[in-house]
């Protein structure tokens, strides 16, 4: 498998996290709009499957991530990341509307970042 340690530093990091989110939120929610016609648990297969792939990028950009950020801020830049990849998902891939309330939600997670990244 590849070797991300060679690339150790908070751009991989959010890069990988970036990649890793991705592919969860298709496994999240993908099977909505592609499988809603199939049995629940051909949706969990699929769903199980996708997800792995996504902790072949997660678990490393967390080891790398941990090098550089505390715990907490690992998980506020999640959280931002994944309403970064969730908004263009719901819209483009799903045909969801835009909201004025993700911008909302937007700034509300700029507030916990500064909170996680304060001194």
């Amino acid at each position: 498998m590849f070797n991300f340690s060679n690339f150790s530093n908070p751009f991989t990091f959010i890069g990988l996290l970036m990649l890793s989110n991705v592919f969860m939120t298709f496994a999240w929610y993908a099977h909505l709009k592609n499988l809603s016609t199939q049995p629940w648990w051909i949706a969990v297969l699929a769903s199980w499957a996708i997800a792995l792939l996504e902790y072949f990028f997660q678990v490393p950009a967390n080891r790398i991530g941990f090098e550089y950020f505390s715990l907490g801020q690992l998980k506020i830049t999640q959280e931002v990341i994944t309403l970064a990849v969730f908004i263009p998902f719901a819209v483009f891939y799903m045909g969801e509307p835009f909201k004025i309330d993700y911008i909302w939600a937007g700034l509300c997670l700029l507030g916990a970042v500064y909170f996680m990244f304060r001194n």
